[in-house]
């Protein structure tokens, strides 16, 4: 089978490795002339573990394949997906879709039929019966089929996640399309994996009502954190406690300072307004994404109660900026909320990523990039623990300690587990502990 991905960001470089992977001919289409060049020298864009490997391979096998532009490369194809960026629309908070149908514009003016035409990039509901009516309003009595065909990767397990996934969704109305689909997952379709087919609608809603679904849970574990500080619980106890219910489950039941990503935070404000616009509000996740909100500029406000009141002269060191770990993703990220918040107040900043300092760079001023977690604490009088990465549950805390001006810690991720009886004299401040 041979198809066409438009978009070499992280849902479509991702999703053309796999397919490649799988054995499908792919060529990955996007206008960066820089990327592409890049991509076909075996340089990848994004921090994805294992991408790197999985991209070299399939090239060298002559399944990947990178072009900068669309023209004359879809004769032959079974399938072309879109998965370019849907971002928030500046003043109203709406999905975006101008690169969307920006992509539709061009498929229609290449295409030769019949084609399956899927959206993978996450869209609104209703948007895959506009593509259909703006592709047959260009090209009448094309032989075109549109599915939504969601995608579900978690940035920083993204391959595993398109290998093993819990189900395949495909929204699809056509037999053709419906054929095509199944030999493109077919190497799934062995596995077992459940092939939730429906409608181009449940599709595209399936996407926004897991994320929020799951962006909720993350919301309620930290309002709990809160409620567990004051009545003296432990919240991961409480978590632990809550999630062997099976009809409730462990997974994203983990307090922090709260979500951000490429996904959540535009997805929950995007069903939110579509919600609004049909006559139908969804109060709960419209205070998913109020409290969030709050939840991160109240991080900063904690670490400066923690430091006594006022950090204005103090040098805080900072552990992690990404938004998690295994990624240099830093969009919606809790640190860009913070830092500039403890910059106004008054604080010098440190901080080291294993991953991130780059892209956090872009949209962070004033900021000391360090080596390492004990370059970071060298000076510091406080130390704040943004992201989980693995290293730093690792670290030496008598070095990190004794490289430090004073023993402050606040661990937003309780990920450093700092014995009391070892460290008596440290002021450890972790979220939802009593």
């Amino acid at each position: 089978m041979k198809i066409v991905v438009l978009g070499a960001g992280y849902v479509g470089l991702v999703s053309a490795a796999c397919f490649a992977e799988f054995g499908v001919q792919v060529r990955c289409i996007d206008p960066d002339v820089t990327k592409i060049e890049a991509l076909r020298g075996g340089k990848i864009p994004i921090y994805e573990p294992g991408l790197d490997d999985l991209v070299a391979k399939n090239i060298a096998r002559g399944h990947l394949s990178f072009a900068e532009t669309i023209h004359g490369q879809l004769a032959g194809v079974d399938a072309v997906f879109i998965a370019v960026g849907t971002p928030s629309r500046r003043g109203d908070g709406h999905a975006d879709l101008q690169y969307v149908f920006a992509a539709v514009d061009q498929i229609a003016d290449e295409m030769t039929t019949p084609l399956v035409v899927v959206t993978k990039s996450t869209v609104p509901v209703g948007t895959g019966r506009k593509v259909a009516a703006r592709l047959r309003a260009q090209k009448p009595g094309a032989d075109v089929h549109v599915c939504s065909n969601p995608e579900f990767l978690r940035e920083g397990s993204a391959i595993n996640d398109f290998m093993r996934p819990d189900r395949v969704v495909l929204g699809l109305e056509t037999d053709h399309a419906d054929s095509v689909m199944r030999a493109l997952y077919r190497p799934l379709n062995l596995n077992e994996t459940p092939m939730v087919v429906t409608t181009l609608e449940s599709a595209e809603l399936i996407k926004y009502a897991a994320n929020a679904f799951l962006a909720t849970k993350i919301t309620f574990i930290n309002e709990m954190a809160d409620v567990c500080e004051r009545v003296g619980a432990d919240v991961q106890e409480v978590a632990r406690g809550m999630g062997l219910d099976g009809r409730i489950g462990r997974k994203f039941l983990h307090a922090g300072p709260g979500f951000g990503g490429s996904c959540f935070p535009k997805d929950t404000r995007a069903l939110v307004l579509t919600a609004e616009e049909v006559g139908a509000p969804t109060r709960l996740v419209e205070a998913v994404v109020a409290v969030n909100e709050n939840r991160k500029r109240a991080m900063a406000q904690r670490v400066v109660r923690v430091c006594g009141g006022s950090v204005a002269g103090k040098t805080i060191g900072v552990l992690g900026v990404t938004f998690k770990p295994n990624t240099d993703d830093v969009r919606e990220s809790v640190s860009l909320t913070v830092i500039p918040l403890l910059q106004e107040a008054g604080a010098t900043i440190r901080a080291y990523d294993p991953a991130g300092m780059e892209e956090a760079a872009k949209h962070l001023s004033h900021v000391t990039w360090c080596r390492d977690a004990y370059d970071v604490a060298s000076g510091s009088d406080a130390l704040l623990l943004l992201t989980e990465w693995n290293e730093f549950r690792g670290l030496d805390l008598a070095r990190l300690l004794a490289a430090m001006r004073a023993p402050v810690i606040i661990d937003t991720r309780n990920a450093l587990k700092l014995d009391a009886k070892q460290f008596p004299h440290v002021v450890y401040d972790a979220v939802g502990k009593g």
